[in-house]
């Protein structure tokens, strides 16, 4: 009995952490992606609600504030200041 109680713990907790480490993975690939679509294209006049818009039109939860862009992305996130020196902002982790 108590030996089958201990291999349902293992399993149970085997998939727990698969899980985790697959919702993490998920996040990742989205910030590499968010990073890719900022970095393609330049543009010095962007300001904070162009900058916004054109994340909520490629499907980011991206909000104006106050001189820069919040994006949030699988429960992260992200400060995106717009006129960078390269691509369209710069991103940071704000949480």
């Amino acid at each position: 009995m108590m030996r089958q109680i201990l291999s349902y713990l293992i399993a149970a907790l085997t998939c727990t952490l698969f899980v985790t480490a697959s919702s993490a993975f998920g996040a990742v690939v989205e910030n590499n992606d968010l990073t890719e679509l900022i970095s393609q294209y330049q543009d010095t006049h962007m300001t904070v609600e162009d900058l916004a818009f054109f994340l909520a039109t490629h499907n980011y939860n991206a909000t104006p504030k106050e001189g820069y862009v919040q994006v949030i992305v699988g429960g992260t996130i992200y400060g995106a200041v717009p006129n960078s020196t390269t691509g369209l902002a710069e991103l940071t982790i704000m949480n």
